[in-house]
């Protein structure tokens, strides 16, 4: 079989689902990947992972090599010993966070130095850098060191950043060492669509085993993401899967995958059941909401997930509200039980090519 099938494709838009094949194991998509940034999807141990319907995750190269570095990763079993997951990881680059997160010195077309958010320690990262460290932590699929953009950025600065990320995927490919691993190249350029067009086309040229859509969900109103994703994914092969970084909300992903992209992860399901939001199909519930006191109902109707299972919104309430831990875990179980039903029902409308009339009812 062929790294990516497509097996089926939507008659009214260009929404496909299809099969990845990695090392640890075959993917369906369209799939939603939970993050774990530093080797662990906050508070939520692996085999509740599983039960949620995860069949892959994500890890942070930047986070992994500053702490607790390659070497120690690597003497623990690699991402997969340390995870404690036998199933499909991807790592990003460590792109994003370089610039996110840290206070940048230097930066060029070689590389970029920078300090250390965890103890200010000085730290180069180059693409051969990056992908050395990728392949060394043993990922089913790995990202090219890209520059990422703020939004609105000057059309020169985001001229130079796309013109770096293509020189630096370019070197990504030719430091590629691990046979066994997927390498996917990322496309920048904002939200302007000549940008992203001579991003993709460069990209393509280079045949990565897939391709991801950088810097988008960084600001920009849903319309002009969708917008700038639509015309992007129609410039990728057919039978290459591709990967929009970062996004998001429900709607959002819906509406990428209507417009062609099969992967998706996001920091949102966890990080909002930490704080009392929770995910449903009628939109969202604020648990700390004076509403809910004694409220026996469970976050939602029907929820096969431990939380909803087990608890009501009144006890959820009473966890947050006097901080036990609890609560933040049972609300991420849930919103990410919430996701990969969202994203199994995706697959299934589209096996029944029924994706068209199923995707325009979810607006939340």
């Amino acid at each position: 079989m062929a790294t990516y099938e497509v097996l089926h494709q939507d008659s009214s838009s260009a929404a496909r689902g299809g099969l990845l094949a990695t090392a640890h194991g075959n993917i369906e998509t369209p799939v939603f990947m939970p993050v774990g940034t530093a080797g662990a999807v906050k508070g939520i141990t692996p085999r509740q992972l599983k039960e949620t319907g995860a069949g892959i995750i994500l890890a942070n190269t930047y986070h992994m090599m500053l702490r607790p570095g390659v070497e120690t990763v690597e003497k623990l079993g690699g991402l997969h010993g340390l995870m404690a997951w036998d199933r499909p990881i991807l790592t990003d680059s460590g792109g994003y966070q370089v610039f996110s997160l840290s206070r940048l010195a230097k930066i060029d077309d070689d590389g970029v130095e920078f300090a250390s958010h965890v103890d200010g320690a000085r730290i180069y990262l180059n693409a051969e850098i990056a992908t050395e460290i990728q392949n060394r932590l043993g990922a089913d699929i790995i990202m090219c060191f890209d520059q990422c953009t703020t939004f609105g950025v000057d059309p020169a600065q985001l001229e130079k950043a796309v013109e770096r990320s293509i020189l630096w995927a370019q070197r990504c490919k030719q430091a590629h060492a691990n046979c066994g691993q997927l390498l996917f190249g990322i496309i920048q350029g904002g939200t302007n669509l000549e940008m992203r067009t001579y991003c993709a086309t460069e990209l393509v040229k280079m045949d990565f085993d897939g391709y991801a859509l950088g810097g988008l969900s960084v600001g920009e109103a849903h319309d002009d993401m969708i917008r700038t994703v639509t015309h992007t994914a129609q410039l990728l092969p057919e039978d290459k899967p591709r990967y929009l970084m970062g996004v998001g909300t429900p709607k959002d992903i819906i509406a990428a995958v209507r417009a062609g992209v099969d992967m998706f992860d996001c920091v949102l399901p966890t990080r909002n059941g930490r704080n009392a939001f929770a995910f449903t199909g009628n939109g969202p519930v604020r648990l700390r909401n004076s509403v809910h006191t004694n409220d026996t109902d469970p976050i939602e109707a029907g929820c096969e997930c431990y939380c909803c299972r087990n608890f009501s919104r009144g006890t959820l309430r009473h966890f947050f509200n006097s901080g036990e831990m609890l609560g933040p875990i049972l609300v991420s179980l849930h919103n990410l039980t919430f996701y990969q039903r969202l994203m199994g029902r995706a697959r299934e409308a589209l096996k029944n090519n029924k994706f068209d009339e199923w995707s325009k009812r979810i607006d939340y």
